[in-house]
């Protein structure tokens, strides 16, 4: 298995890439609960604190296409350049507005410039291993690859803000995740060798949310989020109602564990299923896996069905964005990138919104069934639409 990795770095360039791509997008994980917790600490106000948070991934979610429009326009150093420094910026100003107690208009100003200048890093990196390996089964090892790399983000992010943000001072964590976005994002708009070539569009040429396959991948992925971000929210209440808060984390580690296990895996190898037939069952596989947790009583036992229910999550991640490859024009490949994102980001902001109401009103266990319902309905999306979804297939034989 791990000679299938060891394989994707040979190339000159990529490890340069990849490493960089890591760093930028760890901040990602970070600046939601590191916004809560610096601004709670100062106002005392988690309403306050949760509407900029939200407030930041909407604009973010709103603008991540229409900058990686612009990367496929102008080329990804160009854009990155610029906005990652405007986004420093405003970083600087929303701690600012918060340290200095300015008026609450002034935080969510900011906080709408923070997100709209929010960089989709991910989409960027894999639309530079699309350029390298499209229409070759490596592609689907290095979609694999980067699953993981964003699972140890969202597993070790949170932990690390938290921690500075208690332990250190309460600025610390968002000043950490703003070095780590610039320094990163600056070392990636370097790396030019690897950069997705330029491939000139007509003005105003549609956009990849127009391809129906496309669309209809955004709108499964609106529910797949609504899962990621009402099982976070619902897990935590789940975890006090049993005198456990402290276990909270380690219930979600548990979560991405599953994913981060199931993704070496799945990349390691090749397929003779096509590729809408793995992304179909994948659904299938991660709406299957989430009916336990709604039956789990004891702490330990929900550690496992977390851990089982995760395991689907990679490989439903991996297929769609290698359909999304397959369907979306070169020239067009990072905004395509940068919707499945932006359709992940909205469902969890959804999902986060629906399972903290559900929670605190018929308690955690039965909130668990918004997840699962959010589940079900991708899945019948994606099997009602999957005759959207057929693309030229790479085929190899299946491999242990």
């Amino acid at each position: 298995m791990v000679g299938s990795y060891r394989g994707l770095f040979s190339q000159p360039g990529v490890k340069g890439f990849v490493l960089a791509g890591f760093i930028a997008r760890f901040p990602i994980s970070m600046l939601g609960i590191g916004i809560v917790l610096l601004i709670s600490e100062l106002t005392d106000s988690y309403a306050t604190a949760g509407a900029v948070a939200a407030l930041v991934n909407a604009s973010y979610a709103l603008a991540a296409p229409f900058s990686g429009r612009l990367a496929d326009r102008l080329g990804q150093a160009r854009v990155i350049v610029p906005v990652v420094l405007f986004n420093a910026l405003a970083m600087v100003a929303l701690m600012l507005s918060v340290g200095f107690r300015l008026p609450q208009w002034t935080l969510y100003v900011t906080a709408l410039l923070v997100g709209m200048t929010m960089l989709s890093i991910g989409s960027m990196v894999r639309a530079r291993w699309s350029t390298l390996h499209g229409g070759s089964p490596r592609l689907h090892t290095a979609f694999a690859f980067e699953s993981v790399a964003d699972e140890v983000i969202f597993v070790t992010g949170p932990a690390a803000v938290t921690l500075l943000a208690t332990y250190v001072n309460p600025f610390a964590g968002l000043i950490v995740a703003m070095v780590a976005m610039v320094g990163g994002s600056l070392a990636l708009a370097g790396q030019r060798r690897t950069q997705p070539p330029i491939v000139a569009t007509r003005a105003g040429g549609r956009s990849p949310i127009l391809i129906p396959g496309v669309a209809l991948l955004a709108v499964v992925y609106l529910g797949v989020g609504a899962v990621f971000g009402s099982v976070d929210l619902i897990t935590v209440a789940f975890a006090e109602e049993n005198d456990a808060k402290s276990a909270a984390g380690f219930l979600l580690a548990a979560f991405a564990g599953g994913s981060m296990v199931s993704g070496l895996w799945f990349g390691s190898r090749t397929w003779r299923i096509s590729l809408r037939g793995r992304f179909v069952r994948a659904l299938g596989i991660f709406a299957v896996g989430l009916l336990p947790i709604a039956f789990v009583q004891e702490t330990w036992v929900m550690a496992i069905a977390l851990f089982v229910a995760g395991l689907a999550i990679s490989p439903t991640l991996i297929t769609g964005f290698s359909l999304t490859e397959r369907m979306v024009p070169q020239a067009l490949l990072t905004e395509g990138m940068a919707w499945i994102s932006t359709s992940i980001g909205f469902g969890v902001a959804l999902g986060a919104w629906a399972g903290g109401r559900l929670a605190e009103s018929f308690g955690a266990s039965n909130a668990y069934g918004f997840s699962l319902g959010a589940a079900l309905l991708a899945v019948v999306l994606g099997v009602v639409g999957s005759g959207l979804l057929r693309t030229s297939e790479v085929s190899s034989p299946a491999q242990s």
